[in-house]
């Protein structure tokens, strides 16, 4: 087929330069000369292109190739991938956690409705909820010393608020203290924290708990609302800070990371893995990261939403007859910020170092944007109420 086309090409050039000839005949045979040179291919550079045709073949048929191998390849990694999350659902079942939560509140049940696919799970908090507990099959303590000397707890989850962490953290301690006393340091459990913010609580575990307790500090980067129809997606940030006496995070000073193969290590590694796989089981995003690089992002993301929502919220903003698209959003933005409790609100701004700059910073882009404004307008003066003054109005 290719010698057909190479033969079919030099007939067509020859009747080309026939034509170009006589063409050209009455006017001289050197102009003819030049023009039949410069319309006639080199047998070379046909060649050249008949293999350059044929290298593209190549090519073409080398990708076709390779794209097929790759489809087949991520065909088998799947496949591999949902075996092993097979596996370790299987691990997660045959050896179930016992974990106990620690207010029992909106955001407490909220997790604890989860929990239950994985382990046994008791609740308690200053409330009762014995009745709510029941019918999602959590056990519920009336005390929070019956919780801690009666239950055996591989995981104690602390899910009450920012301004109450402390108050509970301190009540919490004696209790784990004598239950060492009467079990042996083997029953400490492994301590987790879920709030907003993360140096504070980080800092209050490692100062009060006994050495021996395991911390794992979190943040589930959603709730009850943003999350009512699975935890698929959501993002969910961690920092294992402490294993066996072992403070993990290499930013904290005095402290090394080591390589330690004990037994209570490797099982405190397992407990704390298998308490993190019951939230990538659940789909979330997991997400390492230190305390502090947290707090530094939250305050510009997590608290200044929640700030612009209540700033907004105060305006006594409506839905009307015209809203935009844009609007709309910003209606539902002032719903679910002032949805959530004042404490986390406050939490967010008391217990995270930069939630002070995140406001200053706001204060002075409202300003610049205000004073472009009345610039533009030829003003130059303040904005007083929604009165514009000059400075002539204000003599």
């Amino acid at each position: 087929m290719k010698l057909l086309i190479f033969i079919c090409i030099i007939s067509i050039e020859i009747a080309k330069q026939h034509c170009v000839v006589s063409a050209w005949s009455q006017g001289g045979s050197t102009r003819a000369t030049i023009q039949h040179q410069r319309l006639l291919p080199t047998t070379s550079s046909l060649f050249s292109s008949t293999q350059s045709n044929d290298e593209d073949d190549i090519t073409i048929n080398s990708n076709n190739g390779e794209l097929e191998r790759l489809k087949k390849e991520e065909q088998r990694l799947s496949s591999l991938l949902d075996s092993i999350r097979q596996q370790k659902l299987a691990v997660l079942r045959s050896r179930p956690l016992s974990i106990g939560i620690v207010g029992f509140g909106r955001f407490g049940q909220f997790i604890a409705q989860s929990f239950t696919k994985y382990g046994n799970v008791v609740g308690t908090s200053r409330t009762n909820y014995t009745d709510v507990a029941s019918e999602m099959g959590v056990k519920y303590s009336l005390t929070l010393e019956s919780f801690v000397l009666d239950e055996d707890l591989d995981v104690i989850v602390l899910a009450t608020s920012i301004v109450s962490f402390k108050d509970t953290v301190l009540d919490l301690v004696p209790l784990l203290e004598k239950k060492m006393q009467l079990k042996g340091a083997g029953s400490y459990p492994l301590i987790v924290d879920v709030a907003s913010v993360k140096e504070h609580p980080r800092n209050i575990l490692l100062d009060l708990l006994p050495e021996e307790c395991d911390i794992l500090c979190t943040h589930p980067m959603f709730g009850p609302d943003s999350a009512k129809n699975g935890w698929r997606g959501q993002t969910f940030v961690y920092e294992k800070t402490r294993i066996n006496k072992v403070i993990l995070d290499p930013d904290f000073e005095g402290h090394e990371n080591q390589l330690d193969t004990s037994e209570e290590h490797i099982e405190g590694m397992d407990r704390m893995e298998r308490f993190l796989s019951i939230w990538e089981e659940e789909g979330c995003n997991m997400i390492p990261m230190a305390c502090s690089d947290h707090d530094s992002y939250s305050a510009n993301s997590q608290f200044i939403t929640h700030l612009v929502g209540r700033i907004l919220g105060i305006q006594g903003l409506k839905a009307t007859p015209i809203d935009t698209t844009g609007f709309q959003s910003v209606l539902r933005l002032i719903e679910t910020t002032n949805a959530d409790s004042f404490d986390l609100f406050y939490g967010l701004y008391k217990y995270n170092r930069n939630s002070g700059y995140t406001i200053g910073r706001l204060r002075g882009a409202l300003d610049d944007v205000v004073g472009a404004l009345l610039q533009r307008d030829g003003v130059v003066g303040v904005f007083d109420g929604g009165n514009r003054k000059s400075d002539d109005d204000a003599k």
